[in-house]
């Protein structure tokens, strides 16, 4: 899968992409992440991508121009082309897995300052959020999509840890124990340390209810 990422800030996403899980992905082919600089793409000599609202207000509104060319530079029939916004759609693991199946090529349009030019959400196919707040700009979100969405795709991580994941079944995650056994009078479960395996399959499913009752009911309902 490939991902384009539009941005004023190229080097939030370069610093990401080349650590850990992310990397590893890329460079073993499983995904393509291509960065795209919406500066190069205003026709105005100085660099300028925004400007003053019309009707007043405060801060400075994203141009159409170098937003719009930056977007068709790299869309083809393929493509899903998504603002990064407060006011899109809430992010969660039910649109990443859509979004793996919609398209093969995936745009995020990074917003900044007070906003995007209305008119920008004509030449895209819907705005996506990750929560119902409002940071200084699209990069944080695009590297969440971009992080979650990639584990839904075969190879970027063990296929045990993507089936244990949270939210899997509307279910969150069991809890996990390691070295040393006991830790300041806190011990591990026994039922973990027995090696029978159906045992612990049957402990760590009612412990994936227990801990969605007490922490998420509402994924239950």
């Amino acid at each position: 899968m490939r991902f384009d990422i539009l941005t004023l800030f190229p080097n939030i996403i370069e610093s990401y992409i080349n650590e850990s899980i992310i990397k590893r992905a890329i460079n073993n082919k499983l995904i393509e992440v291509n960065i795209v600089n919406i500066r190069n793409y205003t026709l105005l000599k100085n660099g300028q991508v925004d400007d003053t609202p019309y009707g007043g207000g405060a801060g400075m509104v994203l141009m159409c121009e170098p937003v719009v060319r930056a977007i068709e530079s790299v869309k083809k029939e393929d493509t899903k082309v998504y603002l990064l916004s407060p006011q899109g759609k809430v992010f969660n693991d039910k649109i990443a897995e859509e979004l793996i199946n919609e398209c093969k090529h995936i745009v995020l349009v990074c917003g900044h300052y007070e906003g995007f030019d209305e008119r920008i959400k004509n030449f895209v196919d819907g705005e996506i959020s990750i929560g119902d707040f409002v940071l200084t700009g699209g990069e944080l979100p695009a590297l969440v999509i971009l992080d979650t969405v990639s584990r839904f795709i075969p190879g970027v991580i063990a296929n045990d840890s993507f089936n244990n994941d949270s939210f899997k079944n509307n279910l969150l995650d069991y809890p996990v124990y390691t070295k040393p056994r006991e830790f300041r009078g806190l011990s591990v479960p026994e039922v973990l340390l027995s090696g029978n395996h159906k045992k612990i399959k049957e402990y760590r499913e009612s412990e994936q209810i227990r801990v969605t009752k007490e922490k998420r009911p509402d994924l239950l309902k």
